[in-house]
């Protein structure tokens, strides 16, 4: 089985990327750590990067988790290729394009594109926000998922992920004590569904409303807060039709309490996503209705 260490950047394509960076650091309140040609790499903690937007299509789509050594990356690729999925082994090129040493790339079964890294770069240089964002780090994704059940035991019997709560048929998975790194959630198409940061208390969050919304940034969910994970959150809208969310307050689940801990499975209805009441305005998490 692979470990995953922890998730480590996204890979976005985008038609206008002096838009995407004029988002990312005065909006979002990321940090630009370099522009290269047609790709700017920003910072959100002590990563070299954790989000980088490219020029290309706005649809093309990379999450990148970490591994602890060239041993396990080998063993990867090899596990994956018995297992008949199609790996390509990044030149050196493309592994100082995203500041690693060495990386494999695959796509899981619902066509989402997955970069297995070792020996990323950290940085020398704390990350500066460009506005008082309060963000301490880069989380989580949600990927959509074309098949759930099929994608979650990918994740989990090939890559070492843990089931730690479910809404329906949405897994929330975990690679290391964080309640969720990756969510899968219900669509017709492949793609990064939400990139989550975590800020660092409910007051950046409520901050974050009010500023959203004095510059017409459209608000897609909360504030609320999980009952799954416990973190209080808040969701809007970013370009090419992507989710940011920031949250606090995520549940920890350690080693010692997975010898008690079991997953939960929430109905799919808004109560599930927030107990506070908070309706979503997120395709995937409304509830889906049958109307035969």
């Amino acid at each position: 089985m692979i470990h995953l260490h922890d998730i480590r950047y996204v890979r976005l394509g985008t038609a206008n990327l002096e838009s995407a960076i004029e988002y990312a650091t005065q909006i979002l309140g990321l940090e630009v750590a370099r522009r290269e040609g047609k790709a700017v790499y920003f910072k959100s903690d002590s990563r070299d990067h954790t989000l980088c937007y490219f020029e290309g299509d706005p649809s093309d789509h990379t999450s990148a988790f970490e591994v602890d050594t060239s041993d396990e990356l080998d063993s990867a690729a090899a596990l994956l290729e018995a297992k008949g999925y199609q790996v390509r082994r990044g030149t050196a090129q493309q592994a100082e394009q995203r500041y690693v040493r060495e990386f494999i790339n695959f796509q899981d079964p619902s066509g989402n594109s997955i970069d297995l890294v070792y020996e990323p770069l950290h940085s020398g240089r704390r990350y500066f926000p460009t506005r008082d964002a309060g963000i301490t780090g880069f989380s989580h994704i949600g990927l959509r998922t074309q098949d759930a059940r099929r994608d979650e035991l990918f994740w989990t019997s090939l890559l070492g992920a843990k089931v730690s709560d479910r809404i329906g048929e949405a897994p929330l998975l975990r690679i290391d004590d964080v309640h969720h790194k990756i969510a899968l959630f219900p669509s017709n198409r492949p793609g990064v569904q939400h990139i989550n940061h975590q800020v660092q208390s409910i007051d950046d969050i409520m901050r974050a409303y009010y500023i959203l919304t004095e510059k017409g940034i459209p608000i897609r969910f909360g504030p609320g807060r999980h009952p799954t994970s416990g973190a209080m959150f808040l969701y809007f809208a970013g370009p090419d039709d992507m989710i940011y969310e920031y949250s606090c307050g995520v549940r920890l689940i350690t080693e010692e309490d997975e010898k008690t801990y079991r997953p939960r499975t929430f109905p799919a209805i808004p109560s599930s996503f927030c107990m506070w009441g908070s309706k979503p305005d997120i395709p995937e998490f409304k509830e889906k209705r049958d109307t035969n």
